[in-house]
C-alpha cells in the first residue's frame, strides 16, 4: 500500500468518527422517540380510536418497523453498503414524519375535537389512509437505519480481530446504548410535554426538524467513514448451501474433514479475520462441501449451487445455531409490548398532579425506564465489570449469556410489579374512589430499564460477535426481526385475550377500572417464566463459533472471554 493510502486510512474511522455516527443516531433517536412515545394518546384522543384497536395499531406499527430491517440488511450486505442504506433510510423516515406532522396540523386530515356530551366523531377512511401511509414510510425508513447503525459504528473501530473486539466491543456497545438512553430521556420529557400542552403540530414538528438535521450531520462527513465493501447477498449464499446439501443428501459423508471443499481465494472477501472452522453440529449441511462429479465448471471455479466451501457451510450453521436464542427474544418482546400502550393508559387515569397547575404527562412515565438504564449502564461498566473481572478473569466480567439471563429475570419481575400495582390501583378506585399516584408505575418501568441494560446490550453483543463477519448487518436485522415478531405476537395475545374475555368480564375494556388488566399481566409473567426455562436449556447447549485466523492460526471464539479469546489449536493449511 502506498504512503498516501496509509495516510488516508489513518484519517478514516476510529473513535474520532463516533461523535458523527452517534450524533446522527442521537438525532434519529430523539426524533423517533418523540414521535412514538405519545402516539397512543394521539390515536385515542385525536383520531378517536378505541383503546384495544389503538394498542394493536401501535404494536403492528412497531412490528413492521422491526420487520423492514431484514430487507434493509440484505440490501446493505448485498450491494448498497451500510452508509447508503442508512442515508436512504433516514430520508424515507423523514418523509413519513413530514406527512404525519402535516396531518396533525391540517384540520381536514384529522377528526374534529369531541363535543361535550356527544359521541366523538371517528376519523374518515381518507384520514386513516394518511395516518397509515405516514407510519408505513417511517417503518420502511427504519429498515435502512436499524440493521446498519451498530455494525457501521463497529466498523469504524475495526472490531475485526478477537483481541480488538474484546477490548473495544463492550465500550462501543455500552456507549451506544447509553447515548440512546440519554437522548430518549430528553425526548420523553420535552417532546411529550409539548405534545400534551402546546400542540401536536409542534410535538411532531420538532422531531421532524431534528431528523432533517441528523441527515445533514451524517452525510457531510462521508469521507471520514470506513466503508466496508459489500460481500454479496448472504441470503443467496445460505440458499446455495441448502440447495447443494439437498442435492447431495445421499452422498457418503467422509470421516476426514480435510476432504471437504476449501477455497481461500473464493472466501477471501467473506473472511477477512479468518475462515470459519468445521464443526460437528448440523452435519447434514456438510454434504454441500463434498466434491462430486459436475461440481467444477469448465472455468475451474465451483458451481456454487452444487458445491460450497466449509466456510460457507459454517456460515449457515452459525446462523442456525443462533436461532433458538433469537426465538427467546421474541417471547420477551411480546411480554413487554404493553409498556407503551396499557401502562400509559393507566397513567392517564391516575393522579398525575405535581403542583396545582402542572400534571405529569402520562407518556413521560417511560423516562424512569431510561433513567434506570442510564444509571445501571454506568454502574455496570464502572463497578460490576471490574468487580466480576477479579473473579472470572474475563475482560467483560460476565459472558453475554449470563448478561441476557439476568435481563430475562428482571423483565419478568417488571411484569410482577405491573400486576401488583394494577391490582392496588383498581381496588383504590373501585372500593374507595381514590386515584393513586401515577408514580406507583415507576417500579415496573425502572426494573424494565435494568432489564434493558442486561438483555438488550447482551443480545446485541451476542448477535454481533457470533454472526459470520460478512453477515453482521443481516444478523443485526435478526435482532430487529425478533422484535417485530414479538410485537405481532403481542398484538395476537391482546386480541385473543380481548375476544375470549369480552363476553364475561372483559380483561381489556376501554375503561380499565372495569377490566382485569392485572390478570393480563399475570398471564404474561407466566409466559416469561416458561421462556426463562427455555433460555437456560438453549444457552447450556450453545456452541461458540470457531474460526481460522487469516495468518494461519485457529481461533476459537469461546465463552471464557465472551466468545472472543484466542486459543492455539495448531497450524492449518
Amino acid at each position: 500500500m502506498s504512503e498516501d493510502g496509509r495516510e488516508e486510512n489513518k484519517k478514516q474511522g476510529g473513535f474520532k468518527t463516533m461523535p458523527l455516527i452517534l450524533g446522527n443516531e442521537i438525532c434519529d433517536r430523539f426524533a423517533s422517540t418523540g414521535f412514538n412515545a405519545n402516539l397512543i394518546t394521539y390515536l385515542t384522543q385525536i383520531m378517536h380510536m378505541p383503546m384495544v384497536e389503538a394498542s394493536n395499531v401501535l404494536t403492528n406499527f412497531s412490528g413492521t418497523s422491526s420487520l423492514t430491517p431484514i430487507i434493509g440488511a440484505l440490501i446493505a450486505d448485498s450491494f448498497a453498503g451500510r452508509f447508503w442504506s442508512i442515508t436512504v433510510g433516514l430520508i424515507i423516515y423523514l418523509i413519513g414524519m413530514i406527512s404525519l406532522t402535516i396531518s396533525a396540523v391540517a384540520p381536514s386530515l384529522h377528526p374534529p375535537p369531541c363535543a361535550e356530551h356527544q359521541q366523538c366523531q371517528k376519523a374518515t377512511s381518507g384520514q386513516f389512509f394518511i395516518l397509515y401511509t405516514s407510519l408505513l414510510l417511517t417503518a420502511i425508513g427504519s429498515g435502512g437505519i436499524r440493521p446498519c447503525v451498530v455494525p457501521f459504528g463497529a466498523d469504524q473501530l475495526e472490531l475485526k480481530g478477537t483481541h480488538a473486539a474484546a477490548k473495544k466491543g463492550p465500550t462501543f456497545f455500552n456507549l451506544y446504548f447509553f447515548s440512546m438512553g440519554f437522548i430518549s430521556l430528553l425526548a420523553l420529557t420535552l417532546v411529550v410535554y409539548i405534545q400534551d400542552n402546546v400542540g401536536w403540530g409542534w410535538g411532531f414538528g420538532i422531531p421532524t426538524i431534528v431528523m432533517a438535521l441528523s441527515i445533514i450531520v451524517f452525510v457531510v462527513r462521508y469521507p471520514f467513514y470506513i466503508r466496508i465493501k459489500p460481500a454479496g447477498s448472504p441470503l443467496t449464499r445460505l440458499t446455495q448451501v441448502m440447495v447443494a446439501a439437498i442435492r447431495k443428501r445421499n452422498a457418503v459423508r467422509p470421516d476426514d474433514v480435510n476432504l471437504f471443499y476449501q477455497d481461500k481465494e473464493l472466501d477471501a472477501d467473506l473472511s477477512v479475520t479468518g475462515r470459519l472452522v468445521h464443526t460437528d453440529q448440523l452435519k447434514f449441511f456438510d454434504r454441500a462441501a463434498i466434491v462430486t462429479n459436475d461440481d467444477i465448471l469448465p472455468s475451474g471455479r465451483p458451481n456454487l449451487w452444487r458445491l460450497s466451501t466449509v466456510h460457507r457451510v459454517e456460515e449457515l450453521k452459525a446462523i442456525m445455531r443462533m436461532l433458538p436464542i433469537w426465538i427467546m427474544g421474541i417471547i420477551l418482546i411480546m411480554a413487554l409490548s404493553h409498556n407503551g400502550t396499557f401502562a400509559i393508559q393507566q397513567g392517564r387515569i391516575m393522579d398525575r398532579r405535581i403542583t396545582r397547575h402542572f400534571q405529569f404527562p402520562a407518556a413521560s412515565i417511560s423516562i424512569f425506564t431510561v433513567i434506570s438504564m442510564l444509571t445501571s449502564l454506568t454502574i455496570y461498566d464502572r463497578v460490576l465489570v471490574p468487580l466480576a473481572r477479579r473473579y472470572t478473569k474475563r475482560p467483560t466480567g460476565i459472558t453475554y449469556f449470563q448478561r441476557m439471563g439476568i435481563g430475562l429475570v428482571l423483565a419478568m419481575l417488571s411484569n410482577v410489579s405491573a400486576a401488583l400495582v394494577e391490582t392496588k390501583r383498581k381496588n383504590a378506585m373501585n372500593l374507595h374512589g381514590v386515584s393513586i399516584s401515577v408514580f406507583w408505575l415507576v417500579p415496573q418501568f425502572a426494573i424494565h430499564g435494568f432489564a434493558e441494560t442486561f438483555f438488550s446490550v447482551g443480545q446485541m453483543e451476542f448477535v454481533y460477535h457470533q454472526a459470520p463477519e460478512s453477515m453482521r448487518s443481516s444478523a443485526t436485522a435478526l435482532f430487529w426481526l425478533g422484535i417485530s415478531l414479538g410485537y405481532y405476537m403481542g398484538t395476537a395475545l391482546v386480541t385473543i385475550v380481548h375476544n375470549r374475555t369480552k363476553k364475561g368480564v372483559d380483561w381489556l375494556p376501554d375503561d380499565l377500572n372495569k377490566g382485569k388488566l392485572d390478570s393480563y399481566y399475570w398471564l404474561v409473567t407466566a409466559i416469561q417464566i416458561v421462556n426463562i426455562g427455555y433460555y437456560l436449556v438453549c444457552s447450556k447447549y450453545y456452541k461458540m463459533k470457531t474460526l481460522e485466523a487469516a495468518e494461519g492460526e485457529k481461533v476459537a471464539e469461546i465463552e471464557k472471554e465472551r466468545g472472543e479469546e484466542k486459543v492455539e489449536l495448531g497450524d492449518t493449511k
